[in-house]
């Protein structure tokens, strides 16, 4: 029993901090030694999108905008996994055609171990929120910046790693894998509104028939 709970320690807690903080052994271990978890990765991304929910409904009233009888709880979750998806298949896209090393397993993969951070510091920071003064709300807003920005950089630091990319190539991955998702929302909205339209084309025909006969 304590050898499990030190495996779910290691994998949920340790090893993701290892890589925050040692990004260079932490993906060298990810990559070569296979001590990323899938289940890990999923369950990350899970957790983030339902920080999002969390957020949105329990963000301090003095800095949150929304109204929580407006929470779709369905879409929040889709508009998560969406991004996710859009990211990981548009890095895999182009970094297939720049010779990269990764493989799109070790993409998502990554892609759901840079939501530790958000993760972390969201959940508590959302929390505290509710305890703080207007004046005192700048705090909350910096703590929220530096973890998204520690995500980032655990994004960028997993890309370079499992590519076995320069700073340069990273980077211009990255430019390449945004251009990327551009370029698939705007096929997917297209496809949608073709069908849609196709839809319309024929119930207007199944109603001029109907009136006819």
């Amino acid at each position: 029993m304590k050898t499990k709970l030190k495996q779910i320690w290691f994998d949920y807690f340790q090893f993701p901090k290892m890589i925050l903080f040692h990004p260079f052994d932490g993906y060298e271990e990810f990559k070569r030694y296979e001590k990323g978890r899938m289940k890990v990765a999923i369950i990350f991304i899970m957790l983030f999108a339902f920080f999002r929910i969390f957020e949105f409904q329990y963000e301090g009233i003095l800095i949150n905008p929304n109204n929580p009888l407006q929470l779709n709880s369905l879409q929040e979750i889709f508009a998560v996994v969406l991004l996710v998806f859009l990211f990981s298949v548009g890095n895999w896209s182009v970094t297939t055609l720049m010779e990269g090393k990764g493989k799109y397993k070790e993409i998502l993969m990554v892609t759901g171990y840079a939501l530790f951070p958000i993760i972390v510091i969201g959940y508590p920071a959302v929390i505290l929120s509710n305890f703080l003064t207007l004046e005192e709300m700048a705090f909350y807003t910096l703590i929220m910046g530096i973890a998204y920005a520690l995500a980032a950089w655990m994004l960028f630091m997993g890309m370079l790693n499992i590519h076995q990319y320069g700073l340069g190539k990273t980077i211009l991955a990255f430019i390449a894998t945004f251009i990327a998702m551009a370029v698939m929302m705007f096929v997917g909205l297209l496809f949608f509104d073709l069908i849609q339209q196709f839809i319309s084309f024929i119930a207007s025909i199944y109603e001029e028939l109907n009136l006819r006969y």
